[in-house]
């Protein structure tokens, strides 16, 4: 977990055995461990909140660039309207000429 091998890990067994006494040592080992176990969880809530946070911010710029491609279809459609009015009132401009010409 922190990189530390057995034979380390067996030296500081020894030590605390020494330093704290034989008396405290289990009390002193479930402390240690309940700790160990609080910043387990801690370090994954935020890992958690770090993943959250990401997909968020990919959620954002997926929701800018549909905004986007709807502003830009919503631009196209609108000149494609145009175009095709456009064309709907010269038909009708001509119409009208033709009808007074043959009048």
């Amino acid at each position: 977990m922190f990189g530390i091998e057995f034979s380390e890990l067996l030296v500081i067994a020894v030590v605390a055995l020494i330093v704290i006494g034989p008396e405290k040592l289990p009390k002193v080992a479930r402390t240690v461990g309940a700790l160990v176990g609080r910043m387990q969880r801690y370090m994954a809530q935020v890992k958690e909140e770090v993943n959250r946070e990401a997909r968020f911010a990919e959620l954002q710029q997926l929701q800018q660039e549909i905004q986007e491609a709807v502003s830009s279809v919503q631009s196209n459609s609108q000149s494609q309207v145009d175009n095709l009015m456009h064309d709907v009132i010269e038909v009708a401009n001509q119409n009208q000429e033709q009808n007074k010409v043959l009048k």
